[in-house]
């Protein structure tokens, strides 16, 4: 009930309406209106519940010194004017705690829906097989080393190991890779990834809590435990603010005899210009980084993109497109064009599923090719396909695939081969009449300004690292186009995580962008979460601090920047506030202030801490 009433009090419409009387009680009086209650009244009720409330709770069950707050030093200074008979600077201090507590309550507030998109993932039934007969059963009574059918287009109920059949994988919830990754018996699977092709028989390995999907999940409920609520930087001076200001007002009472003085020295003591400091700062950073496309969740997570010295890239959906395109038509055969190995290429591939044969046949409409009708098609999921056009036997597909089909791939084309994979790139090798006659290769596409961008931190001592569920030869090579040193490849998402972990251990701060469901626990644990906010996962984006919602990475550079510009105004408010206070308080004991004056200089402190912070949003960043 408390808390309902607290929240009631605290929240935006009360605490405007206690504003409104506050300015009623200062204006009323130089209008010569008088009322029968001093309007401040209002004020100190509607305001100070919250703030007697908070400094009471923290009072009882905060330990040692975190026991004294701002709260407790503000509700001593409020209870003192009060007593005095001063309520306008009683309702001014509860009035502007009271805005800086609804200022960092807006820029705190974190999304919880990606857990829950997360979990609905899970798969939910699996189709076993007892005594050659299906059965459907829940997800829960799959046990482990029963016998699971997957047919294509279906999730893998569990992590398992195929006994039977051939397909490919659609692993990208659990590696981010953009290729579907052929399998076959003996490999394993996972739970949650998605078999696209053929029909496959697992046995249950892992089942239930022990599956990588669920893993996945708790690494993301772990991950978001850890992060520990900012500390309010008030709070953290409170501990000394709070002795030291009851000490000057009792000696400022005694000395001077005059408990006016001292109660003025607990009014402009209070640090209400150090509560708004770093609110409005971040309100303003958030509100200029939304003008660019770049939503930030948090004032934790600029306050502390403002100290990352390490930034991790996952590599396909962020530094790359995440789509795979034509890069390489290498013919073997002098009488074999380019267009018309990719022309009968395209053709035997317009039936088919696979992303490497869309991404063929999309290829070649794009350069208008004419595309012939094929026959007899057939398909051997996770090899290649066959098609008869023409007359003619075309194959397309990997070495195995071909050899299976009498078709001897010379040793003059390994090299060339070698080579493709060397830079990343999937290669379709094409047979006609049993006779290999060329390759066509396919890459995912570099994102055009990502060297600018890695070459634009480096400027900024700003390190960065690749972490991708990529082979290693791939991240290689697509780490040396842009510049970065430190790879780490072939990465599941408990890797990434491990990864990060190592980096935060060597005392780095480390900001992890990514864009798929496997980097949601990357994304977590990393001190800043950046994710891809158009192109990348729901989850990924939910379990981000940040998002950018045109996928433009050359915006990290300009985050970090108005990181660096946030947490240095931060520090600029808070010295400035300070030195505004204890110019007060020399003027308070001094009898040069009194409650209301002192009251007035302290709420001009505070506007000027706004102002400051107000620069930030139309201030330019390159």
């Amino acid at each position: 009930m408390i808390k309902k009433i607290n929240g009631i009090l605290g929240g935006v419409c009360a605490t405007l309406i206690g504003g409104a009387f506050l300015v009623l009680s200062l204006v009323l009086p130089k209008l010569g209106i008088e009322v029968p209650v001093n309007p401040a009244w209002i004020t100190v009720i509607i305001s100070s519940i919250p703030l007697l409330y908070l400094a009471v709770w923290r009072i009882i069950h905060n330990s040692g010194i975190s026991k004294i707050s701002s709260a407790l030093l503000i509700s001593i200074a409020m209870i003192a004017a009060i007593a005095i008979g001063d309520l306008f600077a009683a309702g001014e201090v509860a009035f502007i705690m009271a805005i800086g507590a609804i200022l960092e309550d807006m820029t705190t507030n974190r999304a919880k829906k990606g857990l829950k998109k997360l979990i609905s993932l899970a798969p939910t039934q699996g189709r076993r097989i007892v005594n050659g007969k299906e059965e459907m059963i829940s997800a829960e009574q799959i046990q482990k080393g029963d016998i699971l059918r997957v047919l294509p287009g279906e999730i893998i109920p569990v992590d398992g190991i195929i006994v039977s059949g051939e397909t490919s994988v659609d692993q990208s919830i659990m590696t981010g890779e953009s290729l579907p990754v052929d399998k076959t018996a003996n490999d394993d699977v996972f739970c949650g990834t998605i078999n696209r092709f053929g029909a496959i028989d697992i046995k249950a390995t892992k089942v239930g809590e022990d599956s990588s999907l669920q893993k996945l999940i708790d690494m993301v409920k772990e991950a978001e435990n850890n992060k520990a609520p900012m500390a309010r930087i008030a709070d953290k001076v409170a501990s000394w603010l709070v002795p030291v200001a009851l000490l000057i007002a009792v000696v400022t009472g005694f000395a001077t005899n005059d408990i006016v003085r001292a109660v003025t020295v607990l009014v402009v003591f209070c640090p209400c210009a150090l509560v708004l400091s770093t609110p409005t700062a971040i309100m303003a950073a958030i509100g200029q980084a939304t003008k660019h496309g770049v939503i930030i969740k948090s004032g934790e997570a600029l306050e502390k993109m403002g100290k990352v010295d390490t930034i991790a890239f996952d590599k396909t959906g962020t530094l790359t497109y995440g789509r795979l395109e034509v890069s390489d038509i290498i013919s073997f055969d002098n009488t074999v064009s380019q267009d018309n190995l990719l022309t009968l290429a395209a053709s035997a591939e317009v039936k088919s599923e696979h992303p490497l044969g869309k991404a063929i046949v999309s290829y070649a409409k794009e350069k208008e090719l004419a595309l012939t009708e094929s026959n007899n098609f057939k398909m051997a999921a996770g090899k290649g396909i066959f098609a008869e056009i023409n007359g003619e036997k075309i194959l397309c597909g990997n070495e195995k695939f071909l050899s299976d089909h009498n078709v001897t791939v010379n040793s003059d084309i390994l090299p060339e081969l070698e080579k493709l994979r060397a830079q990343g790139k999937a290669s379709i090798l094409i047979a006609k009449n049993d006779c290999c006659i060329g390759v066509i290769a396919l890459s995912d596409v570099l994102k055009p300004y990502a060297k600018d961008m890695v070459s634009r931190l480096g400027a900024m001592n700003t390190d960065t690292v690749l972490l991708t569920g990529d082979n290693k030869k791939t991240a290689d090579y697509f780490a040396k186009q842009v510049g970065i040193k430190e790879i780490y490849a072939e990465l599941l998402p408990e890797d990434k995580v491990k990864n990060i972990t190592l980096l935060q251990n060597n005392n780095r701060s480390v900001c992890m962008i990514g864009d798929g469901v496997n980097d949601a626990p990357a994304l977590k644990t990393a001190n800043v979460g950046v994710a891809m906010g158009s192109m990348g996962s729901d989850i990924a984006v939910e379990a981000a601090d940040i998002a950018l919602m045109s996928d433009d990475i050359s915006k990290i550079p300009y985050l970090k920047c108005l990181s660096n510009a946030t947490l240095k105004t931060i520090k600029f408010s808070i010295t400035l506030s300070m030195c505004i206070n204890f110019v007060a308080v020399a003027l308070s004991v001094m009898n040069v202030l009194n409650p209301t004056t002192g009251a007035l200089v302290h709420n001009a402190g505070s506007c000027l801490v706004v102002l400051i912070a107000a620069l930030l949003y139309d201030r330019k960043f390159e």
